[in-house]
């Protein structure tokens, strides 16, 4: 009976045995399985940081079950060299394998981000804040600041309004404002600069001074067929020595934007006030547009000096102050008829 007895021990400590194996296997193959659902995390993989630390950071952060399974996989394919600093769009529902494989291939998180044409220095830095590509702040100082430490092939000013050239960009987050800046020069120098470059030199006007102008009929045109007639005008005033008396620039100078200039708005001291100041201002109010540019440099061939603004965005072109006048009277009368 005792050889039995034996044998059935055995038998009883092999069950136990593999019992505890597959427990063991089950409990391993579970801590490499994805956690759950749950909402997207951004997480910041900074510059040096081991495959142990980023483990230990996504287990706090809830992302896997235990930070050794993130280190054990990168360890058995290879890639502690090829771990890439940014910032990451990572799910509890994904596996370590899955996450690490996001890291070693550099998948940052990106963001698309339209900069609408006519838009100012302040109000790029605070969509590119929003869409967590760049602080505010920072853009701000540099774009008005040191803009001649970027690189163009044409001469930069420290304050960079009108070279941020408006288009869609994908951006990784947390790209940093001076990158975002040098992506837009770079539009602008490729886009513009380089496709117009015989017509701006030919133009009697510097890059600066096409892009200035460009920036008043950005934000003054409302409807594309105004723009080569704004130009016109703006080209005429200035050939015949007249103040601008253009609106936008006294918004620029004043620092809001509303719909309508007042009378006592007209009095802001700034070099930006072209009811005050003759010439062109210092430089562009906004970042124009490729199509506000080319009209820039390609103004319609009249003799207009004055327009006025109608309810619908579309201006009147006069010649003379007489006729301005009446152009004024007809507007106010239609904006009247368009109050309910």
């Amino acid at each position: 009976m005792e050889p039995k007895s034996v044998q059935y021990r055995w038998l009883i400590a092999a069950g136990i045995a593999l019992t505890v194996l597959l427990l063991a296997g089950g409990w391993l193959w579970w801590q490499f399985q994805p956690v759950g659902k749950g909402s997207l995390r951004l997480v910041r993989i900074t510059p040096g940081m081991s495959a142990r630390q980023i483990g230990q950071k996504l287990q706090q952060m809830g992302i896997i079950r235990r930070a050794w399974t993130f280190e054990w996989v990168v360890r058995w394919k290879g890639w502690g060299s090829r771990l890439k600093p940014g910032q990451y769009e990572l799910r509890p529902n994904m596996s370590p394998q899955q996450i690490a494989r996001i890291i070693a291939e550099g998948r940052v998180a990106t963001s698309w981000v339209t900069i609408p044409e006519g838009y100012t220095i302040r109000q790029i830095a605070r969509l590119l804040e929003e869409r967590g590509v760049a602080e505010a702040e920072e853009f701000v100082r540099l774009a008005t600041t040191e803009g001649d430490t970027f690189k163009a092939s044409f001469p930069l000013p420290k304050n960079l309004e009108g070279y941020l050239f408006p288009n869609t960009y994908r951006f990784p987050r947390g790209t940093g404002a001076r990158p975002a800046i040098q992506a837009m020069i770079s539009l602008l120098d490729r886009e513009v600069y380089q496709k117009y470059r015989a017509e701006i030199e030919g133009s009697g006007f510097t890059f600066h001074q096409i892009l200035t102008i460009a920036s008043m009929i950005e934000r003054e045109a409302k409807v594309p067929e105004d723009r080569p007639l704004i130009s016109a005008v703006i080209r005429n005033r200035l050939r015949r020595g007249m103040r601008l008396e253009i609106d936008a620039t006294v918004l620029y100078a004043l620092g809001v934007h509303k719909s309508r200039v007042l009378y006592r708005d007209l009095d802001v001291d700034s070099d930006y006030n072209t009811y005050r100041r003759k010439g062109l201002p210092p430089g562009p109010i906004a970042n124009p547009g490729s199509a506000c540019i080319e009209a820039a440099l390609r103004p319609a061939q009249v003799d207009y000096l004055y327009y006025v603004a109608r309810p619908d965005g579309s201006h009147i072109f006069t010649r003379t102050l007489q006729e301005h006048h009446v152009a004024v009277a007809r507007a106010r009368r239609e904006r009247a008829r368009a109050i309910p």
